[in-house]
């Protein structure tokens, strides 16, 4: 009997050989195993450090919080949402920021399909706004052209290139993924007094430990590629691990403030609730 990894008798016992091992990069299951969560243990449902470079995704229920952490500070979270039950509708980053009248978000800010309807809740943030909704994430093109390569499978893989392979596990293509929202490395847009008036400046991160809590307003697929930004100026491929939590909680109901923040918030939960409503669901 070999054993060699060349054969399969090898093989096997080689693999099996790795159970129980952890990484520093990996998904714990049972999610309940991770050590320290930030809720009842018996609550966590989704426990992942996500390396630099790579992606993850997940069916999410409405109700559940969502905490994303830089844990070294250049982490960059780029985000898409979808609604589980019929994916056409999904995050509107352009709709996010229209409705909401501001392109920098805060923790109260609401992610928004084109349905005028909620998909989640920016419920806290420790970053104080150092994220992105104007640019989007990276593509084959643009790190082929800045690293060498941008393949998915590469050393310096783009994040469109990681969410088509998310997007393709949970039934979805390239024509399902709109532009993304990304956490963790800023961008503003500069006024004409600060000279260059209008053009894009980066600000990078807030530094170790950041996090943001999103909470799910409907079912939602998460789809999550953690890639250097677009505008990052540095010549090397630098990407950190991504802390990734979530836990069951419950969705935002009338009389929590965010329901009503703000009239066009308000007006976005009440088509939820519609929505959601004529389903059966409440």
């Amino acid at each position: 009997m070999g054993t060699g990894t060349d054969t399969p008798h090898g093989a096997r016992a080689h693999a099996r050989a790795q159970h129980g091992t952890r990484t520093a990069t990996m998904p714990v299951v049972p999610a309940t195993d991770w050590p320290d969560p930030p809720c009842a243990a018996g609550h966590l449902v989704w426990a992942e450090t996500v390396a630099g470079g790579g992606y993850t995704h997940k069916l999410v229920a409405r109700g559940t919080e969502l905490r994303l952490t830089d844990l070294q500070g250049d982490a960059c979270a780029h985000l898409l949402l979808h609604s589980r039950a019929h994916p056409w509708e999904r995050l509107n980053i352009a709709d996010t920021v229209k409705v909401q009248w501001n392109a920098y978000l805060r923790a109260g800010h609401l992610l928004l399909s084109d349905q005028g309807r909620v998909l989640a809740t920016l419920v806290a943030d420790t970053t104080d706004g150092r994220h992105d909704t104007l640019c989007g994430t990276s593509t084959l093109v643009r790190n082929t052209r800045r690293y060498g390569d941008g393949a998915a499978h590469s050393a310096t893989p783009a994040g469109r290139e990681l969410f088509k392979l998310a997007a393709v596990k949970n039934g979805l293509d390239a024509r399902d993924l709109p532009p993304s929202l990304s956490f963790f490395q800023g961008v503003e847009v500069r006024s004409e007094d600060q000279g260059d008036g209008g053009s894009l400046h980066f600000t990078g991160s807030a530094g170790p430990g950041g996090s943001v809590t999103l909470r799910a307003e409907q079912d939602l697929i998460v789809l999550i590629a953690n890639v250097p930004h677009p505008l990052d100026p540095r010549p090397a491929y630098i990407s950190t691990p991504l802390e990734v939590l979530a836990w069951r909680a419950g969705p935002t109901r009338p009389g929590d403030p965010h329901w009503d923040a703000t009239p066009e918030g308000h007006r976005a939960f009440l088509n939820t609730a519609e929505f959601l409503a004529a389903k059966g669901q409440s």
